[in-house]
């Protein structure tokens, strides 16, 4: 590819911006404020968000986003879910005929309940959706950044353009498979934080390896309806974008949202944890829009329901936990 471009330069985009320059391909990494995209130029390195990693000279920042996406011929989107939909709109008559678009932002709309895919062909129309990618599995930006092994996973619905995005960010540290279940992949993604969120809470209260394997299975189960309800593959939910993501997001130190959990569990209030955490937490957001969806369809999500409880209606963590350990009994 001639460029690539990538919109949002936080932890993730700037993890995935380095990986695509890395490879020699030319890459703008397009953030909002541009005192940041200053530093990132300045410094060759992201110190706000990605502390430590080298960026190449293939590698350019800016705040202008008609310059970010002039020629790119694939566009990552990385900005929080939250911000998809505003975004999008300012680069629909920017972007080039017939770029590829890669969503790697994993979320679910609050307004709308919609999916990023969803948001997407919402703002560029019907015809985008060939042209539509998402990228996700077990991932921290940290970690891609100092190139430790990770595999990941691409769903689009046409097999050429998923084929393309595929192979332009595989490398022999970064392995990428393809699917064509892109809402399966986008529910994965989407629901591991918030039950990471469940499993940060249960470590912070003091529970041990049984809560979390019971959390992480239960939760899996969780992902794997609503899915199913959104039309996509259950089997999928076992693969990177579901059990695998949710392992790394329930278990790692580096996973902001069960850092967020954990300390919930120790009895901090929601808004004095986000303003000490200084980066995005998905599934603060996705919590809601995931607990309203449920609803919605009528599928049952009693972690999800619980978690949104603790963060939006005041109810203790320890209680959270009890009332879910004393539903009615039932088959697995």
């Amino acid at each position: 590819m001639r460029k690539v471009a990538v919109l949002g330069a936080g932890a993730w985009g700037t993890a995935l911006a380095k990986v695509l320059a890395d490879k020699g391909l030319p890459t703008a990494l397009w953030a909002r404020r541009p005192e940041l995209t200053d530093a990132i130029e300045r410094d060759r390195a992201n110190e706000r968000y990605l502390p430590g990693a080298a960026l190449p000279p293939t590698l350019t920042a800016t705040a202008r986003l008609g310059v970010a996406l002039e020629g790119a011929e694939l566009v990552v989107l990385v900005v929080p879910s939250h911000a998809m939909r505003d975004t999008m709109r300012e680069a629909a008559g920017l972007l080039t005929e017939g770029a590829l678009l890669c969503s790697a932002s994993k979320g679910i709309e609050n307004a709308t309940l919609m999916l990023m895919s969803e948001v997407l062909v919402d703002v560029l129309g019907r015809d985008v959706e060939p042209r539509l990618t998402f990228l996700s599995g077990p991932s921290f930006a940290q970690e891609v950044a100092t190139r430790q092994p990770t595999t990941v996973v691409v769903a689009g619905r046409d097999k050429g353009a998923t084929e393309r995005v595929q192979h332009a960010f595989a490398t022999d540290r970064f392995r990428v498979y393809a699917s064509d279940d892109v809402v399966g992949v986008e529910v994965g993604g989407a629901l591991k934080n918030v039950v990471a969120i469940a499993a940060g809470i249960c470590d912070g209260l003091g529970f041990g390896t049984n809560t979390r394997a019971a959390l992480i299975t239960r939760g899996l189960a969780e992902m794997s309806r609503l899915a199913a309800a959104k039309g996509a593959q259950p089997l999928t939910l076992a693969g990177l974008s579901g059990m695998g993501d949710l392992v790394l997001t329930c278990t790692g130190s580096l996973s902001r949202n069960r850092t967020v959990g954990c300390e919930l569990g120790r009895g901090k209030r929601l808004a004095e944890i986000l303003a000490a955490l200084g980066h995005v937490a998905e599934g603060v957001k996705t919590t809601k829009s995931a607990h309203d969806l449920g609803k919605k369809l009528g599928v049952e999500l009693p972690i999800t329901n619980e978690v949104y409880r603790v963060l939006y209606e005041d109810k203790t963590a320890r209680q959270a936990v009890i009332d879910l350990m004393t539903r009615p009994l039932k088959s697995e």
